[in-house]
């Protein structure tokens, strides 16, 4: 049975709104007051919340405000009672959706049935893959009709060694890893690449700069022949800006790569090439296994490792051949083998 929070100060509409709920087959928790109702939440954890917005001391754009810095409670479906008078601020709330009173039992019954439908499918943990993406533009489709949401997904053979969009260019698309592999990488005044990011099959690229709306800061280039989606810059900033909890969601997705990304160019700065070529080995293990198996073979040039490592392709192959010889990796026809993972784990300075 989906539970369902009511919070209301009017005792009578209170006990009204969570009979007809009743009714209707919703297990109902009730509060007299914003504080109580955020208290009642994060104990009983409801599926949606019908909350008033004029009440005294914590008034409903509080609680939502609430709700939204509360990771347990973030991304329950929000629907305000409000005063027609209120309309107009309460649409710039970040609310669901909104019900004017008076209302009747049949309207209010229909709209958080509608709401918990479309909150079914943003519940589930996001997945990178281009069916999630079709999935959170098919959910925010229902919220307003965008032209440019119709506009279907295009995939793209490309070459190895082809860039998609170079430093400084103008970012006006999203891009998918179907298939293959892309290196995100900038160029120094010398002329040397700083590897940033390795996307592989199932990864996102270039969303930084449409967030920010700037140009791209980096250069974009396979590996390897690859298939890649591309995916209209107002399509995905409709995802971001036309309901809160797909950008959240969406957000979240985009940025599991940054803080290991920002971990990897604080180390090229104060680390000793040894533990860079550590980490930059790590870092690739982790690209390159199979779910659900030990580490597998590291098939990428040693340029591209030295462009990650941030030093050159001779000093590299050096360490390489250090770590060899200790036996911390292993190296057969071009591929790098992890034999020793927490020797490398806990290399120092």
């Amino acid at each position: 049975m989906q539970k369902v929070l009511v919070i209301e100060d009017d005792e009578l509409l209170r006990e009204n709104v969570a009979e007809m709920l009743e009714l209707s087959h919703y297990q109902v928790y009730k509060a007299g007051s914003g504080k109580q109702g955020v208290e009642i939440a994060l104990q009983q954890k409801p599926d949606i919340v019908i909350c008033d917005i004029q009440m005294p001391a914590i008034d409903g754009y509080s609680v939502l405000d609430a709700f939204s810095r509360t990771p347990l409670l973030e991304a329950v479906p929000f629907i305000f009672l409000a005063d027609r008078a209120a309309i107009p601020k309460e649409m710039e709330s970040g609310a669901d959706e909104y019900i004017t009173k008076p209302f009747q039992e049949s309207e209010l019954v229909s709209a958080i049935s509608d709401r918990l439908g479309k909150a079914g499918a943003l519940k589930r943990n996001v997945v990178p893959s281009i069916e999630r993406l079709k999935e959170l533009i098919e959910t925010a489709r229902q919220y307003k009709e965008l032209e440019y949401l119709t506009q279907d997904k295009k995939v793209y053979l490309y070459k190895r060694k082809y860039v998609l969009y170079f430093e400084g260019v103008e970012s006006s698309r999203l891009f998918y890893v179907k298939k293959g592999k892309v290196k995100i990488y900038r160029t120094n005044q010398e002329g040397r690449e700083l590897i940033t990011e390795i996307c592989k099959e199932g990864d996102f690229f270039g969303y930084l700069s449409l967030i920010e709306e700037t140009e791209h800061q980096e250069t974009a280039e396979t590996m390897e022949d690859s298939e890649i989606v591309v995916i209209p810059k107002n399509e995905f900033l409709a995802l971001l800006y036309q309901d809160r909890h797909v950008a959240k969601r969406l957000i979240k997705m985009l940025a599991n790569s940054v803080s290991a990304r920002e971990k990897l160019l604080s180390g090229m700065a104060y680390d000793s090439l040894r533990k860079r070529t550590a980490d930059s080995l790590l870092f690739l293990d982790a690209k390159y296994k199979t779910e659900g198996e030990g580490s597998g073979a590291i098939q990428i040039s040693r340029h591209d490792i030295a462009g990650i490592v941030g030093a050159s392709t001779e000093s590299l192959i050096r360490t390489l051949s250090d770590f060899k010889k200790e036996r911390l990796i292993d190296m057969a026809d071009g591929k790098i083998l992890i034999v020793n993972k927490q020797r490398l784990q806990k290399m120092r300075n």
